[in-house]
């Protein structure tokens, strides 16, 4: 357990992050630190493990923010991973399976090794092909302990970012530590693929089979399922589907899961994806499976519209709805940077290098905006970095506004009757009517007892913490003032006498500044 906080690991931890952010916004250097080269950077994360590996699968799909040879790299990252040691395989296989195999044959060599867990190709005593997903040994230690590494910067590096910044990180390390401990579970998988299967059931969207009696928290065995990679150019040449089409079915599917069932696939990289001979596609890796609110769902289709109509105050609104920025955030500037955005990714003149640089100098114009990253929208983000990847892999000077924005037109009529009628919402309110008239009943007793508690909204919270962090902080910027003119004093140092008679006029300069 110690190895995971070694000076080596952390070293290599910190590389990682200034690496990709320096990469990201296009820079030499982060921190001053150079970037590490493509075949460092793969190393590195190969060797840090599980999250450092899903992360790097949301990296491989942005063909915007990488050069060539990165993604060449990080694209292959998924396929070689070690596979367990010997001993190791033995002690799952035993607990997943005991003495009493169901299998007539089992490749012991793995087809696929992943962060997670292991597929291994296997036939039933039926004569049925399956695949078995066999999870590692040890891996719910190995996980928690890189999310304290993970925690442990964001503890460091906290000062660094804005107050926002700091909630959505929080936010962001929260979600994804939740998600990749019950990804550690076969269960919980199983049971996801079931929900697929019962909610998306007669689409051209194929999810493996699963057997019920073979599978447990250790293991899950599938249906073998045959494809080539989402990614795989060739592969897609030698079927003779043109890649539209496959985006089309892609952004259709995430827009039933999205925007009508609120439930959806939450790990969304190449690898999980594949293009049957016929066109149609197969999902696989159901370990991370995201629920949407209804709230969330009825926000995202007023901004998709919103964004179709270049209706930038509706857009602002349902941004606010879904959290990305804070209710008390000036309209008219958000407007102006979703209208300064829009033109940039709607320019077709524009190549998609160029597009990136603009978009970043906007961005970095509007640092000082109270942007926010709730959890639910995180998955969101890395479904559109998959759709991005592998359009700017595709498609020449790619951009989502004008290659995806009218597919989801398209399906957006759907998502809007997915919602409640005006008709229906109406019998269901009439329905609810006694417990209304029962709620207001409590509350007024208690108006009249004295004992009315009332409920603050989060967006409420979220403003008086703010101003309560910009009225206090002056106050305690001038106590620890005073105290260093106090310290300067007590220790009797040189100069003592008018350095703490500058630190105290300091002091007084600050709350009175702060305070006007």
């Amino acid at each position: 357990m110690l190895t995971n906080f070694s000076p080596a690991r952390v070293y290599k931890t910190l590389r990682i992050l200034l690496t990709v952010f320096a990469l990201a916004l296009h820079k030499k250097r982060a921190l001053l630190v150079r970037p590490l080269p493509p075949e460092k950077l793969k190393r590195f994360i190969l060797d840090q493990g599980v999250c450092f590996i899903k992360f790097a699968q949301v990296l491989a799909t942005r063909a915007d923010f990488f050069e060539a040879g990165y993604l060449d790299h990080l694209r292959t990252i998924h396929d070689e991973v070690q596979p367990m040691a010997e001993r190791d395989f033995r002690i799952m296989y035993q607990r997943a399976f005991g003495k009493s195999s169901p299998f007539a044959s089992f490749e012991e060599r793995p087809i696929a090794s992943a962060s997670i867990g292991q597929v291994h190709k296997a036939v039933l005593r039926d004569g049925t092909v399956v695949a078995v997903k066999l999870r590692r040994l040890n891996i719910r230690r190995k996980v928690r302990a890189d999310l304290l590494v993970l925690r442990a910067f964001l503890f460091l590096f906290k000062p660094l970012f804005s107050r926002y910044t700091k909630n959505s990180l929080e936010a962001l390390i929260a979600e994804f530590s939740y998600m990749i401990n019950r990804e550690t579970d076969m269960n919980i998988e199983r049971d996801n693929l079931r929900r697929f299967h019962q909610l998306y059931a007669g689409q051209s969207i194929r999810f493996p089979d699963f057997y019920d009696a073979h599978s447990g928290v250790d293991a899950l065995v599938m249906s073998f399922e045959q494809g080539a990679r989402i990614d795989d150019k060739d592969a897609l040449r030698r079927f003779d589907i043109p890649f539209k089409n496959i985006l089309n079915t892609l952004v259709s599917f995430y827009c039933e899961q999205m925007l009508i069932k609120g439930v959806f696939h939450a790990d969304p990289h190449p690898g999980n994806i594949l293009v049957r001979p016929d066109g149609g596609l197969t999902f696989l890796d159901f370990g991370m499976v995201k629920r949407l609110p209804s709230h969330m769902r009825v926000a995202m289709i007023e901004a998709v519209k919103a964004a179709h109509d270049r209706d930038f105050e509706k857009y602002v609104i349902a941004c606010k709805r879904m959290g990305i920025v804070t209710p008390d955030a000036p309209d008219e500037i958000l407007q102006e940077f979703a209208e300064r955005m829009f033109d940039i990714f709607g320019n077709d003149n524009l190549s998609a290098a160029s597009m990136q640089v603009l978009a970043m100098d906007v961005l970095g114009s509007m640092r000082s905006m109270p942007f926010k990253l709730p959890q639910d929208i995180v998955y969101v983000m890395r479904v559109s970095a998959l759709v991005e990847g592998l359009g700017t892999t595709y498609v020449e000077n790619f951009n989502g506004i004008k290659d995806i924005l009218p597919v989801l037109l398209k399906n957006l009529h759907r998502a809007l009757s997915g919602q409640e009628s005006i008709l229906g919402a109406f019998r269901q309110e009439i329905k609810t009517l006694p417990l209304t008239m029962s709620k207001a009943k409590t509350v007024l007793n208690d108006l009249a007892n004295g004992s009315l508690k009332v409920r603050l909204s989060e967006e409420t919270l979220d403003q008086i913490t703010d101003r309560l962090y910009r009225t206090l902080r002056p106050l305690a910027q001038g106590a620890l003032l005073v105290a260093a003119a106090f310290l300067a004093t007590f220790l009797d140092l040189p100069h003592c006498r008018p350095v703490s008679l500058i630190l105290f006029g300091l002091a007084a300069l600050r709350v009175l500044v702060g305070l006007r």
